[in-house]
């Protein structure tokens, strides 16, 4: 069986200022302190710079990317804009640009394959809203998206993979272990169909409401190999208890 370092991934959305950088620069200090599990944060794009020297070390990422290389598009940013400002990865297909922005899994996964162009890691993000949970058709309408929203050339060396049900993010609501349990086999099936013996290799991350209490129970699912963590991560109060219960799971 392939055994996949696990992946504490904060995702910081439209949180973080320059005051903010402490709390970055103690969750980077615990991060060197737990060399058998990567940790990243994503944080906006006007705090990337000031975090990457800050914290040199440490995966710093963008929290969206556009999918051309450049041009008329007023407000968005470019994977070599993200790079120079000291990026190392950024999350495509997050939900809240899904539903608020309309970005459609062929957008995704194009944004996927500007990010790779340019050297960065991708946190690719798929999931259900309640509507589709209670149809009692999820596993089959994620799966679905997630083929739609795959790069040609995903690979396990540059492009992990994020589960958050709609309905349990930033909602207290957390899917429960057997949910996650058959969401993640069937997401790791539907990457087999596609990308073959490499999918065993490939980081599938639970999100949803993870925090210091619950993540021990999730990230001892099989399949789960770390968490995509929304408001917890943004203190290392909060943080940090996730990153040590990736390390003991």
């Amino acid at each position: 069986m392939t055994t996949r370092r696990p992946l504490i991934a904060g995702n910081w959305k439209m949180n973080g200022l320059k005051a903010s950088l402490g709390e970055i620069s103690a969750i980077a200090a615990e991060a060197a302190a737990s060399p058998a599990v990567d940790v990243a944060l994503f944080v906006p794009a006007t705090l990337i710079a000031p975090a990457a020297a800050a914290a040199p070390d440490f995966l710093i990422g963008g929290q969206d990317v556009h999918e051309n290389e450049s041009g008329a598009h007023t407000g968005c940013v470019s994977a070599a804009m993200l790079v120079e400002a000291g990026a190392k990865g950024v999350i495509v297909g997050h939900s809240e640009r899904r539903t608020d922005q309309h970005e459609t899994s062929d957008t995704v996964a194009a944004k996927a394959s500007r990010a790779k162009a340019a050297g960065l890691s991708v946190i690719l993000c798929v999931g259900e809203s309640l509507a589709v949970r209670d149809a009692g058709n999820a596993e089959e309408v994620v799966s679905a998206q997630l083929i739609e929203s795959l790069p040609q050339e995903a690979a396990s060396d540059w492009l992990s993979i994020a589960y958050e049900p709609i309905w349990a993010i930033g909602t207290g609501r957390v899917a429960t272990v057997e949910a996650i349990d058959a969401m993640h086999r069937a997401l790791r099936a539907a990457l087999r169909g596609v990308i073959g013996e490499d999918a065993d290799k490939l980081r599938i991350l639970y999100g949803g409401s993870v925090n210091g209490e619950n993540a021990a129970e999730i990230f001892a699912v099989a399949d789960v190999d770390g968490g995509l963590v929304g408001g917890a991560s943004l203190t290392a109060g909060k943080f940090v208890p996730i990153i040590k219960a990736a390390r003991s799971a």
